[in-house]
């Protein structure tokens, strides 16, 4: 029997996945930084060589020709900028899919290692339980967290005893049906028969924090959407 670690509360995980968000948001920020310059140098060197062209086929003779030839350069710079937009907005969207996958690749990595990720596991599995209130879980977990969801039955019983203010135990029942092998980590949790289940897998709560954090990161890296009429 593994020695008693401590849960982190809901808060404490919610804390975890925070940190998470301010790592995907420093890497937004470089990104837009690196973006802007990119965009910023190609606009001017395109610029540069539109206004050498258009003005190497002005003919200071005629008037006329000198005012089609200035629309037409407006024109072309016009274009060249909306080109420049699309090409940023394109790439800014690009680089914060980029840093979600980022974010799921390491995912795998924590739940190696053990001291850190039980309490998170054990937080995630508690946190599912108080929502349910239920006297009978089921909880779904890795094959390979079978072995680490076991060690801490007795905890999440009493910690959800305490917590709950309930005057029995819960029963507890790990599932056989266990998740998917790419599933990084974190359990779904279930009332007894089934009907009611929370998704408390760390892929699932990335897809969480991606939904929730990700319009408000676009806002602060990127200031708000010239095409935007309202917000929410």
């Amino acid at each position: 029997m593994s020695s008693m670690i401590t849960s982190l509360t809901p808060n404490q995980v919610n804390d975890e996945l925070n940190k998470m968000q301010a790592f995907i948001k420093k890497e937004a920020e470089e990104k837009a930084k690196e973006i802007q310059l990119k965009a910023d140098q190609e606009y001017e060197i395109e610029k540069t060589q539109l206004v050498r062209t258009e003005t190497s086929n002005i003919d200071s003779a005629f008037s006329d020709k000198m005012k089609k030839a200035s629309l037409k350069q407006q024109i072309s710079k016009s274009t060249v900028a909306n080109k420049m937009r699309l090409k940023i907005l394109s790439s800014r969207e690009e680089s914060l899919d980029n840093i979600f996958e980022l974010a799921k690749k390491q995912l795998k990595t924590l739940a190696t290692d053990e001291p850190k990720y039980k309490p998170i596991l054990k937080g995630l599995i508690l946190e599912a339980m108080c929502k349910l209130l239920d006297s009978k879980i089921i909880i779904q977990a890795t094959k390979r967290d079978e072995s680490l969801v076991k060690s801490m039955i007795d905890e999440l019983k009493n910690e959800y005893k305490t917590i709950s203010k309930s005057e029995e135990l819960p029963e507890i029942t790990i599932s056989e049906d266990y998740l998917n092998k790419d599933i990084s980590g974190g359990a779904v949790v279930s009332n007894a028969n089934g009907k009611i289940s929370i998704n408390n897998t760390l892929e699932e709560r990335l897809e969480l924090l991606n939904a929730t954090a990700l319009p408000a990161i676009r806002l602060e890296m990127f200031g708000p959407s010239e095409s935007r009429k309202f917000f929410d």
